[in-house]
């Protein structure tokens, strides 16, 4: 028993020993070098190669399809018009000097530079800069303007002294059309920038810049032992061709993958371009800055935004600083951070000097120098939206949003910049003040479009209470009743009937009632519920009376009405229900803008513009937008109306403007409409017309008719527009007579309640007034008394 015992143990010894080498074996054979030899190698890396070459195809043809292409997004640079500059020219000298402001030209105790001024009283010294117009190309001048009140008295060449009969300032850029990116750049060339600015680049940013094929191994370890060091990152060892790359083709996230990139396109680049495409490049790429919600790239554009110059006037200190922001613009802040700005800027200049690119001397004048960044800096926003939106608007008909964005055109409009910031100003501080008046909380919201009463050529528009906003705008695409507005309208369709319908005519302003389509009764009213029974045409249009009105429009006729409503340039036809005589038909601001300048240019219609020319990237023009001319009603008949709103402004609803414009002439209308939820005021002067309008977005009375509220922001526009008094022409086939207003019989200058109006020639009244003549009378004798009075006061 104990022998096959011992005979089962060693089986099971001999049975166990097998396990635990078969244990041995499979921990020896199974996980690594069985599976290593079992991978393809020479297929794997043949496939990684392939990979990468095609990558570095795709790659290659990324770079060179964007480089060769349109190699930036350039956005529609949009200008104010041209200031032209003439003997006699109607201009003040203090809107001239806000002009130069906002052309930033700088102050200078003795001007030399282009783009510099000086002021003594009623004369400027200046130093114009070169501009390229669509018809001429403007070189610098060092000329002088002089000023004889509000009016310029001569204009010279410094250098000379010969006059010059005509000058046109350049530009002020007033706002952009910009790619989805909102990156702005103003492209040079090579050899348009400062022969220093390439020498400082390769010094500063990548001294073996024209050695190195694209990258610097030997730059990348010097970076990477000075940061292992430092236990940070204080060195770059990115070359001026990756930090092309990285602006140009990629993202700012840092990765390995990010890096692998930048490494291989850099060095395509480098292979299939020249050194100084490179360069020229990444001077016109590279990111300096911020102009709130637009990117400031390249050195052309910061070189404006920074310093108000051109590049090309940039001298050492200006174009180290500009190179400094070059490491982080945000972090060299010139206001927020000046002291690591000048610090940079100083580092830049020693950087120089040990490279031998500066002198000694140069560098010593250069390092006592401030960097001296202008404080107001903005190029690239549009401060006007609504304005910015008309614009928009009229280059649509005739360019895609893609080409507005993206091909650098230079877009010319009709801006008057001064009278802009003059109406905006005005707005934001009239309606504050009605608001707070009438408890609106903020509601009261307004619109105003000023255009040249001959050309039609916007001049300012604001399109919010807050012109800065950029949303709603109200001055395009706020439709409301126009009220009163309307009835120049009607009662210049009855004038056109000389033989029936004078301003002597009476009409009855008696209460009316007029059965509708829908069989309701339709009752107008007076403003103040009360009739006047027989009324001159003039009393009728000057108080302007609701019923008086109506009952003239059924017997003039809604085909006549039409008629010149079209003529004035009315967008449709009037639709034939009584309720538009007193304006309930629906109108935007700039839509009324069009009927008045018609008026305003005495029958002659011009489409409002707001574009005069537009060039493409190279100066060349695209498009002309020249002035279009008709005349749609004749002269004789606009200035019988004229005379009529005159009156309005001097006896009628808008008799308030004789105190506000004391010194001048002008011609309006008032309107209010139910409940007084909108105010309204649309008026001309000899050189500009004015519509206003006073609201709430939510329709709400705002408890302002049109002489308390839109009227007075009128008024306070106008003050302000250097505007000329307006003359009624005169010509063979009218007279102008003084006229008793009650009656409508003759009367004279020197009665009460006589005006001057406008007839066709054989329409006036032949009789004269017998109360005017004895009020006539009265008024010589008070006005010899008070010219004693004067004597011996």
């Amino acid at each position: 028993m104990a022998r096959r015992a011992t005979k089962k143990t060693k089986k099971k010894q001999i049975r166990r020993a097998p396990r635990r080498k078969s244990k041995k074996k499979s921990s020896r054979k199974l996980p690594f070098p069985d599976f290593m030899r079992k991978i393809p190698w020479r297929k794997l890396f043949a496939a990684v190669i392939i990979i990468f070459i095609g990558y570095t195809i795709y790659l290659d043809f990324v770079v060179r399809g964007s480089f060769e292409d349109t190699r930036w997004q350039l956005p529609a640079k949009v200008y104010a018009r041209p200031l032209e500059l003439y003997e006699n020219l109607r201009l003040n000298a203090d809107d001239f000097e806000r002009e130069l402001n906002l052309l930033n030209y700088r102050y200078a105790y003795q001007p030399n530079d282009p783009g510099t001024f000086q002021r003594d009283g009623n004369g400027f010294d200046i130093v114009t800069r070169d501009f390229t117009f669509w018809d001429i190309n403007e070189l610098s001048q060092h000329i002088y303007v002089s000023f004889s009140g509000d009016r310029i008295s001569k204009i010279k060449n410094v250098r000379d002294r010969k006059a010059i009969a005509l000058l046109r300032l350049d530009p002020v850029l007033v706002g952009g059309i910009y790619p989805l990116k909102k990156e702005d750049r103003q492209l040079i060339s090579l050899q348009d920038a400062p022969e220093l600015l390439p020498e400082i680049l390769v010094a500063v940013e990548d001294r073996k810049f024209y050695q190195h094929f694209g990258v610097d191994p030997l730059a990348i370890g010097r970076a990477f032992i000075a940061n292992i060091r430092a236990g940070r990152s204080v060195q770059g060892g990115s070359t001026i061709t990756q930090q092309l790359v990285k602006n140009f083709f990629l993202t700012n996230e840092r990765t390995l993958w990010r890096k692998f990139n930048e490494i291989i396109m850099a060095v395509l680049l480098d292979f299939h371009y020249e050194k100084d495409e490179i360069m020229q490049a990444y001077i016109n790429e590279i990111y300096l800055g911020q102009d709130r919600s637009h990117a400031i790239h390249g050195f052309g554009l910061a070189s404006q935004f920074y310093f108000a110059k051109p590049i090309h006037q940039l001298n050492l200190n200006q174009l180290s600083t500009l190179v400094a922001l070059i490491r982080g613009p945000s972090y060299y802040h010139p206001e927020q951070h000046p002291t690591r700005l000048l610090a940079r800027r100083n580092r830049i200049l020693d950087t120089l000097l040990e490279q031998k690119v500066i002198s000694r001397e140069l560098y010593a004048i250069t390092k006592t120098q401030s960097v001296n960044i202008i404080k107001k800096r903005h190029v690239t926003v549009g401060q006007h939206p609504a304005f910015l939106d008309l614009v928009k608007r009229q280059l649509r008909e005739y360019y895609p949003e893609s080409k507005l964005q993206s091909d650098g055109l230079k877009i010319f409009t009709t801006m008057n910049p001064v009278l802009q910031l003059d109406a905006e100003k005005a707005t934001k501080k009239r309606i504050a003040a009605l608001d707070r008046q009438k408890k609106l909380n903020n509601k009261l919201q307004a619109a105003a479009v000023i255009v040249n009463s001959t050309s039609a050529e916007v001049l300012a528009l604001v399109g919010d209470r807050n012109p800065r906003f950029s949303g709603f705008n109200r001055a395009l695409d706020a439709s409301r009743p126009i009220g009163s507005l309307i009835k120049p309208v009607v009662y210049l369709a009855a004038l056109k009937q000389p033989e029936k319908y004078t301003w002597s005519s009476i009409v009855l302003d008696k209460s009316i009632s007029i059965k509708t389509k829908d069989e309701n009764i339709w009752t107008p009213r007076n403003y103040n519920n009360t009739s006047h029974g027989e009324v001159t045409l003039i009393t009728a249009m000057t108080k302007s009376y609701n019923q008086a009105t109506v009952r003239l429009g059924l017997d003039v006729g809604f085909p006549k009405i039409n008629e010149v409503y079209k003529s004035l340039g009315g967008p449709d036809d009037l639709p034939p229900y009584p309720a538009i005589l007193l304006g309930a038909q629906n109108l935007s601001p700039i839509e009324v803008t069009q009927l008045y300048q018609t008026l305003a240019a005495n029958g002659f219609r011009s489409p409002i513009r707001a574009i005069r020319e537009v060039l493409d990237v190279d100066g060349q023009p695209l498009r002309r937008y020249p002035i279009k001319v008709e005349q749609s009603i004749e002269s004789d008949y606009i200035n019988v109306i004229t005379s009529g709103l005159v009156q309005v402004t001097k006896t009628g609803t808008a008799s308030g403007l004789t105190k506000r414009l004391p010194d001048i002439h002008v011609a309006g209308k008032t309107g209010t409409t139910n409940d007084t939820r909108d105010s309204w005021f649309a008026g001309f002067s000899g050189s500009h017309v004015g519509v206003v309008w006073l609201g709430t977005d939510d329709n709400q009375p705002t408890q302002l008719t049109g002489s308390t509220g839109a009227m007075q922001l009128w008024a306070d526009i106008f003050k302000l527009a250097n505007t000329q008094s307006l003359k009624i022409e005169q010509s063979d086939n009218i007279e102008m007579q003084w006229i008793d207003s009650q009656s409508g019989l003759l009367s004279s200058s020197s009665c009460s309640g006589s005006m001057q109006l406008t007839y066709i020639k054989g329409s006036a009244p032949t009789d004269t007034a017998t109360d005017c003549q004895r009020s006539g009378v009265r008024e010589h004798i008070n006005n010899t008394v008070e010219w004693f009075k004067q004597i011996f006061r």
